[in-house]
């Protein structure tokens, strides 16, 4: 493996990769970094999602471009506006004190706010298809002497339906510069871009490996909003020696749930992208060397973080896209140690939590939160251990006199117990503790199922209950509203069970080539059709 020192950059990148936690490229980075930064060639990345296609372009372009220019010298095209302020918020905090201007545009903030830093000059855009044409077509925005275009998510771009767009931004773009394509896929537009567009390139793969982590055990629990801050408390206190992520969604949760925590008296700080770089560099050295046990964070400020030995990463919000579940996942279970990732789900989230776990194709297991006696037994053990090893130690001769003088007048056992329960009578007191309310997402909606078979394969209403009860281990009072018909049948699910069966038969060939689908749902303004 390469360091980046090899991959030819300057040591100022180096320095700011140093502070950042990078502290080896990945393999789209070493493979595309050195040609960037050497060569004159047009690229095209393919890469999944999670690898590190971001600071592949992004460095290059550090390294590549003059300070103080006066026109925009790069333009970085993505499908989203959320993956747009990403992008530009990670090239941001790799630049170091080079004197770059990068800014995102894209479609939803105020075209005026864009107008004005376009105006001040800018480096390096950072937009959506949609709103650089805006641009465009106002002459807010000129591409004609830039050196370098980015696609970046070509794929999504195109799935999309951008493809026309990118075309008619490359058009108002200069001749002469290079052009990198990333992509996570490789269709067939892609590679007729590249034939139309691009004059000599080459294409670097990255196809190996799964997107999530081997190493780690991916477990949900069921929680309403109101009770997750409960659970997680107890998922901290179980635990003998947590050292974790949590992430939140937005900059206000994390200080939010930090304060919250440190209020409970747990040793946590919170990163996000608000911060400056010196004030994000003091609280990542202190969370390194264990100061800190607990870090709460949002995806951006923890992108490129580089932290070993991470016993859990908690999902106390699901994130708005499965790539991001993968991100964050990925920073547990590294060094050949298993880590835990939890993910909190409320009742409204289940369907979004099925989606991520069918994208990110893994597994994420239901697990029983922790119940308060069980975190009490916990604790008492770590008190015993804690007081063992205490008494093994050199003793303050202070205390050895205080000791002597309680036990000439007292129990030895009764003074003990007084200690303990002086100490942590609020730690180990039941009362004290907030119960949590069972969520229960199974019983949140329903879903009406189409079944391929019916009175005339042989079917009947005992034999399709047997069959989903064999496959869903469901009682008979969850099986709502059988149909059978002649050449097919309907029954309706709860909507977790109805993802088992789904499940169950995608991709699955029956003997009987009997298959479930979910029923198509009925037009308003339409009579109402059986099932």
């Amino acid at each position: 493996m390469k360091s980046f020192k090899d991959l030819g950059l300057s040591e100022k990148t180096l320095n700011v990769l140093k502070i950042r936690g990078f502290e080896e490229p990945t393999p789209i980075q070493e493979q595309t970094i050195p040609v960037l930064l050497a060569g004159k060639k047009d690229i095209i990345g393919q890469a999944r999602t999670g690898t590190g296609k971001t600071a592949a372009f992004g460095l290059p372009l550090i390294e590549l471009l003059r300070e103080r220019s006066n026109n925009v010298q790069a333009i970085v095209l993505t499908p989203t506006r959320e993956l747009a302020i990403q992008v530009a918020e990670e090239i941001n905090s790799l630049k170091g004190s080079k004197k770059l201007r990068i800014i995102p545009i894209y479609g939803g903030q105020a075209i005026s706010r864009q107008l004005r830093s376009l105006k001040k000059g800018v480096d390096i855009v950072v937009g959506t298809p949609g709103r650089v044409i805006d641009h465009l077509n106002r002459r807010t925005l000129k591409l004609d002497r830039i050196s370098h275009l980015i696609l970046d998510e070509a794929d999504e771009m195109l799935d999309m339906g951008f493809l026309d767009d990118v075309k008619k931004i490359m058009e108002h773009t200069a001749k002469e510069k290079r052009t990198m394509l990333f992509s996570a896929t490789m269709p067939k537009e892609i590679i007729n871009i590249a034939e139309k567009y691009m004059v000599e390139y080459d294409i670097f793969r990255v196809t190996n490996g799964d997107l999530t982590v081997s190493q780690t055990d991916q477990i949900y629990f069921e929680v309403h909003s109101e009770n997750k801050f409960e659970a997680l408390c107890r998922i901290i206190d179980i635990e003998d020696d947590f050292y974790g992520l949590v992430f939140c969604r937005t900059k206000i949760d994390v200080d939010d749930l930090a304060k919250h925590l440190m209020e409970r008296g747990y040793d946590v700080d919170a990163l996000h992208g608000d911060m400056s770089q010196h004030l994000r560099e003091r609280i990542l050295n202190k969370f390194k060397k264990h100061f800190i046990n607990i870090l709460v964070a949002t995806d951006v400020a923890a992108r490129g973080l580089d932290v070993q030995n991470l016993t859990h990463v908690i999902n106390y919000a699901l994130p708005q896209d499965p790539k991001y579940y993968v991100h964050r996942i990925g920073r547990t279970g590294r060094a050949g140690r298993e880590g835990i990732a939890i993910t909190f789900v409320t009742p409204e989230e289940y369907k979004k939590l099925k989606f991520i776990q069918r994208a990110a194709k893994t597994d994420i297991r239901k697990a029983k939160l922790p119940k308060i006696k069980d975190v009490i037994e916990t604790k008492k053990l770590k008190i015993k251990s804690d007081l063992e090893k205490i008494s093994k130690s050199e003793l303050h001769k202070e205390y050895i006199e205080m000791s002597r003088e309680l036990l000439q007048s007292n129990n030895p056992e009764n003074i003990l117990a007084a200690i303990l329960q002086y100490t942590f009578q609020d730690e180990l007191n039941e009362k004290n503790y907030t119960e949590i309310k069972n969520a229960y997402v199974d019983n949140k909606g329903k879903t009406r199922l189409f079944v391929t078979h019916g009175k005339k394969d042989g079917l009947n209403a005992k034999k399709l209950v047997e069959l989903i009860k064999k496959i869903c281990n469901i009682s008979n009072r969850n099986i709502k509203d059988i149909k059978i018909l002649d050449k097919f049948s309907f029954v309706t699910l709860p909507f977790h069970e109805a993802e088992i069966l789904l499940s169950h038969f995608k991709n699955r060939k029956t003997r009987s080539g009997l298959f479930v689908t979910k029923a198509k749902q009925k037009k308003r303004g339409r009579r109402k059709n059986l099932g």
